[in-house]
């Protein structure tokens, strides 16, 4: 077993023989195989034990064990005590969640504590079958029927080329202690179900079920990376990235066949679902303004866009500015100039050229409303907000990010777009106040 474990990890380039990587030790079947495998390759290692303190003396008894393994072979052992049931309940997730967050939160912070290469886990052929077989249930598409990779990241996963049978072998052979874990055979939790039910009936269709699960998931992760750059070229002929957001041409995103999923392979990693994308496509023909929201993300259906940005973007509260000093301390900057022949104004929408004069504090700054008007720079006319942004092609994102100065309920600024024609530079103007964004 230890030259088909250096052949697999050599010839699949998960990690150099001369790389420090940290392994990741339960105290069960799979990683104590892992554990010795190290130990006889006379690799460069460290060891990590997790104690979520999920089932007491038991919980215990694990990290002793490992620890005592480690002090003999003098293995720097790292151990972490969580209480997993409280961070579970504060972040409304389930345990198995909570313990997968406390130990790569913590498994990274060793790596960059400790000058690690890699986390190596103990996953092996059945896990990969088994996670295939839960992600063909919950339908997460090709992306979840390839199992587990060897390699994401900085973790590693150098027994994926043995079976659970192959390691029970090796833990025999070698007399190596373990400790087991019961709520492994209770088959409420779904991986559980799917390990000790539905993979021997499957087997006794095929004995080498789990090889064959295998190679289908290293078949279809092939066929991924094809669909990927398949995906990503149509992705760049139809969208583009403006500042903090990523924006979907509707009509050239419509061309597109199958739409329903193009548009999941384009939205999925912003943690939008299938559901998700067919109210989207339903709501293509419908009016702008219709937002979805994933857990971290928003899509705004607008005019000519699908709008992709991070949620976030809060209404903020309205700003009192009392002194010119005072702008400086909310993003601006603010300097005041005697008009002279020599002064230039500099071509952008990121500066505001006013009539220091006709400026009155203390001015407000806060984000646009319905109902707004004002005198946009050269025209005669009031003219609303919301026409304004429709005249300038504005998405309902800006639109929504879009911040206005204002003196006395009378808008000065339209930030970064517009000033009002009544605070512009005239002949008469003696001071300037220059504000930039």
């Amino acid at each position: 077993m230890l030259e088909k474990f250096k052949t697999y990890y050599i010839n699949n380039e998960l990690f150099k023989q001369s790389d420090k990587v940290l392994l990741a030790v339960s105290g069960g079947k799979d990683s104590m195989a892992m554990l010795q495998l190290f130990i006889a390759d006379k690799l460069d290692f460290g060891v990590a034990h997790c104690n979520f303190n999920l089932r007491g003396a038991e919980s215990d008894a694990d990290e002793q064990l490992v620890k005592s393994v480690c002090e003999k072979y003098s293995i720097p052992f790292y151990q972490n005590s969580f209480d997993t049931i409280k961070y579970a309940a504060e972040n409304g997730i389930s345990i198995q969640m909570a313990a997968r967050d406390l130990r790569y939160n913590w498994f990274e912070e060793l790596i960059n504590e400790n000058g690690y290469s890699f986390v190596a886990t103990a996953h092996h052929k059945n896990d990969v079958a088994e996670t295939m077989l839960i992600n063909l249930i919950k339908g997460t598409g090709l992306s979840g029927l390839h199992g587990i990779k060897n390699k994401s990241g900085n973790i590693i996963r150098p027994l994926l080329d043995f079976t659970k049978e192959e390691i029970d072998v090796f833990i025999q052979e070698n007399i190596i202690d373990f400790r087991e874990d019961l709520s492994n055979f209770d088959n409420k939790y779904t991986r559980n179900g799917i390990r000790l039910d539905v993979i021997p009936l499957l087997e006794k269709i095929n004995p080498n079920a789990i090889e064959s699960l295998n190679q289908t998931a290293s078949y279809l992760a092939d066929l991924e990376l094809i669909l990927e750059e398949k995906i990503n070229n149509e992705l760049e002929k139809c969208s583009q990235i403006k500042e903090d957001k990523i924006l979907i041409n509707i009509t050239q995103f419509k061309e597109l066949s199958p739409l329903q999923t193009y548009l999941y392979y384009f939205i999925k990693d912003y943690d939008f679902n299938a559901s998700d994308v067919q109210d989207i496509i339903a709501s293509l023909g419908e009016q702008p303004g219709k937002k979805f929201f994933s857990k971290t993300h928003q899509i705004v259906k607008d005019r000519e866009y699908l709008i992709i940005t991070k949620l976030g973007i809060e209404k903020q509260e309205t700003l009192v500015i009392n002194s010119i000093e005072e702008l400086s301390l909310y993003d601006f900057d603010a300097e005041l100039y005697n008009l002279s022949k020599d002064f230039k104004i500099e071509p952008s929408s990121q500066y505001a050229y006013l009539d220091a004069d006709k400026i009155q504090f203390p001015l407000i700054i806060r984000n646009w409303e319905e109902g707004d008007v004002f005198q946009p720079l050269g025209m005669r006319g009031k003219k609303k907000l919301s026409d304004f942004f429709i005249d300038n092609k504005m998405d309902v994102i800006t639109k929504q990010k879009t911040k206005l100065l204002i003196q006395n309920n009378q808008i000065i600024w339209v930030v970064g777009f517009r000033i009002d024609d009544t605070f512009k530079i005239t002949e008469n103007t003696k001071k300037v106040l220059i504000i930039k964004c």
